[in-house]
């Protein structure tokens, strides 16, 4: 087939690598503009453009996708389909019109849980043991198109998201590759979605990945783990904030919640049930560092702790 694919970030990059190596031809791809990177606040392209850029395809980054050009243009590329994954817009019902097969989202999660723009990170913050990722018919409604085709992965116990959607990066690449093949060849049609078991998985805000020392120890192991590598769990530490980007929880359950306990190889904190062992933290103004290195250069008062 015909292809304009559209994604944004760095996950969406395999499935762009494995379309060019398919049998399929993609003509162009979509998405977002330019945005503002680093410390300078220059102007960056996204993954998937500087990709689509070494292959020399034509580039298409509309401010909204109803923008009339962008209809334009994508009318005059004629594609059979268009495959998406994380382009991050919402995609009108007149653009989804375009292509004869309409388009195709690949989405990291077991549909019709976690519909959103953060399914893996809502998995891993709820505690499922498996998450997984779908193909489906795009509609207006968000993530609630016919599913084509989906495959598991399991969630292990020190499975971060970025752990996981790396992982499920590249075989949702595969599982998009085959479900346009099925499509070609004229013999995989999708079937609707349950109508229960719906579960919304919006972005998880700086707010939302707050630390709560009243928490047990596995729920903020959790948190942490759903929140990394972005936006990254977080407490606060003498009023500067402080991030905690990996720890192990055990039932230790002499600390109360958010006390701290150092010593010259460990830092270890106290929740509202077990504890938890620090591994790599982030203070206000540093580098990411082990635990036990960043208490080094601190001068610790007796029963200092995270959060107010």
């Amino acid at each position: 087939m015909r292809l304009v694919f559209a994604g944004t970030p760095d996950v969406a990059v395999p499935s762009l690598q494995a379309l060019l190596e398919s049998d399929h031809e993609v003509v162009a791809v979509v998405t977002r503009p330019d945005a503002p990177s680093g410390r300078g606040r220059r102007l960056q392209a996204s993954p998937v453009a500087e990709r689509a850029a070494r292959e020399g395809l034509e580039i298409l980054r509309p401010e909204r996708p109803r923008d009339p050009d962008f209809i334009a243009r994508l009318t005059e590329l004629a594609p059979d389909c268009c495959p998406v994954v994380a382009y991050g817009a919402l995609i009108p019902q007149q653009v989804i019109d375009i292509p004869a097969h309409g388009w195709v989202n690949l989405h990291f999660s077991l549909l019709p849980a976690w519909r959103g723009a953060a399914p893996v990170q809502h998995a891993v913050i709820n505690g499922d043991p498996v998450t997984g990722a779908a193909t489906f018919s795009l509609v207006r409604e968000l993530d609630a198109g016919p599913v084509y085709r989906t495959i598991t992965e399991p969630i292990g116990p020190t499975d971060t998201a970025g752990d996981l959607l790396q992982r499920l990066s590249v075989s949702g690449a595969r599982l998009l590759v085959e479900t346009l093949d099925g499509i070609a060849a004229g013999d995989l049609e999708p079937v609707p979605q349950p109508t229960e078991g719906i579960s919304p998985a919006p972005k998880i805000t700086v707010e939302d990945a707050k630390i709560n020392w009243a928490d047990s120890a596995l729920t903020v192991d959790r948190l942490i783990r759903g929140c990394y590598p972005a936006p990254g769990a977080w407490s606060t530490f003498r009023n500067e904030r402080f991030k905690i980007n990996s720890a192990t929880p055990d039932d230790r359950d002499d600390l109360g919640p958010g006390v701290l306990e150092v010593t010259k190889r460990s830092v270890r904190v106290g929740t509202g049930r077990g504890s938890l062992l620090l591994g790599r933290v982030q203070a206000q103004g540093k580098k990411p560092m082990q635990a036990a290195d960043w208490a080094r250069g601190v001068q610790f008062v007796p029963d200092e702790s995270l959060g107010e």
